[in-house]
């Protein structure tokens, strides 16, 4: 199973070696060689994935003497968990849907006006209060059950 995940890490460590390489010797890369590498990338990583998928499952079903000795979750129980992390993730959402337009709004603004920054940044903290107020309730909530 080690070697699985080392393979999966094989293509983070040649990206990042790759990217430190290109800092320290800038040069124009051709197209083709670039598609050639995130390909290479990426059939790694699946492949890392596939094979952590297929060996994980093994040792998941010989682990079931384990699970049966954990205390049990009810439906109810699980539900309830459900129900508490829906706040943190509707939250969320709704706070990268008011991210978007906001940042954007933000950045035409600092081009022309450099000394908006920092009321820009506060609309910015205001969009993001959302998740945070979804984060606390969802706390608040687990110390319920």
């Amino acid at each position: 199973m080690t070697w699985v995940i080392a393979l999966m890490g094989v293509p983070v460590a040649a990206t990042l070696g790759v990217g430190i390489w290109l800092m320290l010797k800038p040069r124009r890369v051709s197209a083709g060689w670039l598609k050639g590498g995130l390909l290479a990338n990426l059939a790694l990583f699946g492949l890392g994935v596939a094979g952590v998928l297929l060996m994980g499952v093994q040792e998941v079903m010989a682990a079931e003497t384990a699970a049966t000795a954990a205390r049990e979750i009810t439906l109810g129980q699980g539900l309830a968990l459900l129900g508490i992390g829906l706040p943190t993730g509707l939250a969320a959402i709704a706070a990268a849907m008011a991210l978007g337009p906001i940042g954007s709004a933000s950045l035409a603004v600092i081009a022309e006006k450099p000394e908006m920054f920092g009321r820009t940044l506060v609309y910015m903290g205001l969009a993001e209060g959302i998740a945070i107020y979804g984060l606390v309730m969802s706390i608040l909530l687990l110390g319920k059950l």
